[in-house]
Order: structure tokens, then sequence, then C-alpha cells
């Protein structure tokens, strides 16, 4: 199934209904308008080179209408993040994917204080260019039917390459994933099977397009099922997104934990009462932060894992299957293997190995790198670079990144565990990030580094009745806020390195 294709037919049956309800400029468009509006815009795209072409868009009507343009045109959309290094960004995706045309927006760019970079163009330029004829057209074509509008657009192969996203960057140079539309509509069904979504849900979008999490979750799953989505452009508006949820009465909404701390100090209680389903992902989901939910709002935070190379979602809790501290069950045609670290034997139940994914989640490769793809993908199984176990009940319980794990005295630590018990000893407003630093005397040890200063003894001596002394933090430094990527995960790259820097001092 073409996802482009899918909204068309979605937008045919459901033209009366909103769409997109856009809270950062006022716009309230139906499935209607929002074909019409694609139809115009593919034609318009049709001017561009052939092949990708670059979006870099704040979440939005303008993103998701850019995007799906794109692939009614038979250009693929190459997601860029502009959070961080904007610029940066930009010619970095150019070079890599080898494409010049990126669409973008000049109240973003002067926003962020990004330079015109080249080849870049604006979408406020394209929408003024749209003329009477090409309204009518558009409008006479979007009446016309169904398999006629599907013969007059892009079609394409369900393994065509529906986007573009770069990885994180967290731990290494960032890597072109180039998902299918087999790979996200398998995802959507997977979700579906595990949460139930019905037609009348109101999605909350306020995740970034250029996140994995953002393109399925907050696109694909409410096109697909015909529902309306509720964008805005700055997920750590924490007040403005509180109230756009009690105004809107959102019904589903998704988002990391940074985010969902950020609403919790914001929200009062009433201010989540429409919602239904709150799931977190991204990163791991503190105990006290789904504590803090049910206390505040009576909400259950369901928590859910996944990585940008699947589509995103692996496995999911649901609120009729929810044991929380796992991420959840495996959703349905996905298989999850757990793999000894050192001898690649298959994990009994409960022991704790290299979690390895296999089904039509995982992406088609990295583009232009078959060295890194053929590393990570080997017989099908996708290698996700994360430790974790498998319980009784089909639950996956994640450890934490192997990279995350450092051999101390001949034994494997993980600094996730390690950040767990902190996170438990701490106040719930002092964020922590436990990494590994150089140590001259005995070649690695463990550094906490925490948002607020604390008696490091009495924490220490906490921590040590669940922890051996060697997983203990040797040195605690404390920075006023921790470095985040702008999905909300912990830039643990950053983290790392001024941890170096300030414990080498």
């Amino acid at each position: 199934m073409m996802l482009h294709q899918e909204f068309v037919r979605v937008a045919k049956n459901n033209s009366s209904k909103l769409a997109i309800i856009d809270r950062t400029t006022g716009r309230r468009i139906t499935y209607g308008k929002a074909l019409i509006a694609t139809l115009i815009l593919a034609e318009k795209f049709q001017r561009y080179e052939k092949g990708f072409i670059g979006i870099m868009i704040p979440t939005s009507s303008g993103c998701a209408l850019a995007q799906l343009a794109a692939l009614m045109s038979g250009r693929t959309p190459v997601m860029i993040n502009y959070s961080t290094g904007a610029a940066m960004n930009v010619e970095y995706a150019q070079k890599k994917c080898a494409f010049h045309t990126v669409i973008t927006s000049k109240a973003l760019l002067d926003k962020i204080n990004c330079p015109l970079m080249p080849g870049m163009v604006f979408l406020e330029d394209i929408m003024a260019s749209i003329g009477a004829v090409d309204k009518i057209k558009a409008a006479l074509k979007s009446k016309l039917p169904t398999p006629l509008i599907l013969s007059s657009i892009h079609g394409g192969e369900p393994d065509d390459t529906l986007v573009i996203l770069f990885t994180s960057g967290s731990e290494k140079e960032p890597k072109a994933v180039q998902l299918t539309h087999r790979n996200i509509m398998s995802n959507v069904e997977g979700l579906g099977k595990a949460i139930p979504f019905y037609k009348e849900d109101i999605f909350l979008a306020n995740l970034p397009y250029f996140h994995v999490f953002g393109q399925t979750a907050n696109l694909w799953v409410p096109f697909v099922k015909g529902m309306t989505i509720v964008t805005y452009a700055n997920p750590l508006d924490f007040k403005a997104i509180c109230d756009i949820v009690r105004e809107e009465k959102v019904t589903l909404m998704c988002g990391t934990p940074t985010f969902f701390w950020g609403y919790l100090r914001k929200s009062t209680p009433g201010d989540f009462s429409s919602v239904r389903i709150l799931l977190s992902g991204a990163d791991k989901c503190p105990d006290a932060l789904r504590q803090a939910y049910i206390e505040k709002h009576n909400k259950v935070l369901l928590e859910a894992y996944g990585a940008t190379e699947t589509s995103p979602a692996i496995t999911a809790n649901s609120p009729t299957h929810n044991r929380p501290g796992s991420v959840g069950r495996v959703l349905s045609g996905v298989h999850v293997r757990i793999e000894n670290y050192e001898t690649n034997e298959t994990c009994k139940t409960g022991e704790i190995g290299k979690i390895l994914v296999k089904g039509d989640l995982v992406m088609k490769g990295y583009f232009d790198d078959f060295e890194e793809t053929s590393l990570h993908i080997r017989s099908g199984w996708y290698d996700t670079g994360d430790m974790g176990l498998m319980d009784a009940d089909g639950y996956l319980w994640h450890v934490g990144r192997l990279r995350r794990f450092v051999k101390i005295g001949g034994e494997m630590v993980s600094l996730i565990r390690v950040e767990g018990i902190l996170e438990k000893c701490l106040p719930a407003d002092n964020e922590c990030c436990v990494v590994e630093v150089p140590d001259a005397i005995k070649g690695a040890k463990i550094v906490a580094v925490i948002t607020q200063p604390i008696d490091e003894k009495a924490v220490l001596k906490k921590m040590s009745a669940d922890l051996p002394n060697i997983a203990l933090p040797k040195q605690f430094i404390v920075m006023e806020e921790l470095p985040k990527m702008g999905s909300g995960k912990i830039d643990f790259r950053m983290i790392t390195e001024r941890a170096k820097d300030i414990a080498n001092k």
C-alpha cells in the first residue's frame, strides 16, 4: 500500500471532516481541502528535480501537506532537523543524499537565525504563486472518482522509499535511514492491533516530523485511520501544549519523557481529562514520571520502544496489557530475538542480551552506506545496539544501549541501571545522566551528571543498597541543564564530552 495513495482514499471518504487543526497558524483544514492543497503543491513541485527533495518545516499543516505533495509528485522527502545546526544539517543532507532543493519557511529561518542556503525554496513563496486557475483545476480533480485521482498522481511500489530520516547523532555521525511505504504501514497496522485507534480520535501532533516518532505517530497513523491531528510547532512550549490538549479535547498524545515532565509541571488537574492514551517513547520512562501522572491526572503513562531503523515501534504497552517498567509486548508481525553479546546464542527467558528485530518494519538500509547497513542487518535481523531481556509473559525489558555498558573489574555494568537507582534517590526535578569517562589509573570510571547539587555521601549510601561498589558513581558533576536533541532525547555524546572535560581538570 502506498501511503500517499491511502491518504487520497481517506480524504475522499471523509471530505468534510477536519484533517488538521493547526494551532500555530490558526488554520482548520478539512480532508477535502487538504486533498486540494496537496494536489496543487504536487503540481508546483514538478518544477524541481526528480528524486530526493529536502523538507525543513516545523510540525504544521504546511509540513504535513508538503510531505504528501512531494510523494504525489514522485519525489522522496528528506526530512531535515532544524532544531540544532540547521544550516549544517541542510548541507550534510544535500551532500549525503545528492539533492539540491529544500522546501523551507522564511518564518522558520528568521526564528532560528539560519542563513539562506543554496537550494532553499520558501513555502510562503510557493503559496503566493498559487492562482485561481491552480485552485479550480485542483478542486475539479479532487471531485473525480478515487481511481482517476490515483492515476493522475505518482504511484510506485510498497518497497519504494517513503522518507529519509537521519539518526539522532547522539552517539556518532547521523546516518540516512531509508524507510519504505511497507515499513511505515506495517508499523501503523502493528500499533493499531496493540492500541485501540478510532476514526473519531483527535491526535496531538507536537513531535517533529524529522524524527521517526513524529513521522509514524503524528502523521501516518492519524491520516491512515482518518483521525484529526492538532499540530503545534514547539513541543517545548509546555503550557501552550496543555492548553491545546484541554481546548481541542485531544484523545491521543505521544512524547518523550522530557516532554511529559514539562507538561506535568505546567498542567493543572483536568487538562488531560479527554486523553485516553498517553504514550511515552524515545527514552526510558522513569517510575517517578509514571507515578506523577497517576497522582496528578489519574492517567496511566504507557511506554513503548523502537528505533528510527524500525519505523519505529518494536514493542508497546497497551491499556489492556501494561507492565510498568517494561517497554511492552512485541507488536504483531514483529519478531524479536535476544542474543548473547559474546556467543551470539539465543538467550533464555530472563537473560540479558542484544535485541535483534526482524519483520516488515525493518528499514531498507542506510542510504549510500553499504558497510553500516551490513553491520546492522544480518540475514534480515536488525541489530538495535540495545540490550534487554524477555520475561516469561512476553514483555521486553530494555536495559540500555550496548555502548552504555561499561566493563569494570571484569564485570559488565549497565549505566542505565545505575541511572535508574540514582533517579530514585533524587528529587523528581533533579535530572541525571550516568556516563563513562576515561580514568588514568583504572582505565574508566562512572560519572553521574546531575542538574542540582546533592549530598553526595547520603546519595551514595542509598545507592549502595541496590548496587555493588564497582557500579557506584566515582564523581558527581552538576550541569544546570542536560543537553538534549531536537526530539527531546538526551544527547549522550555531548554530555559525555563535557563530563570528560570537567572530570579531567
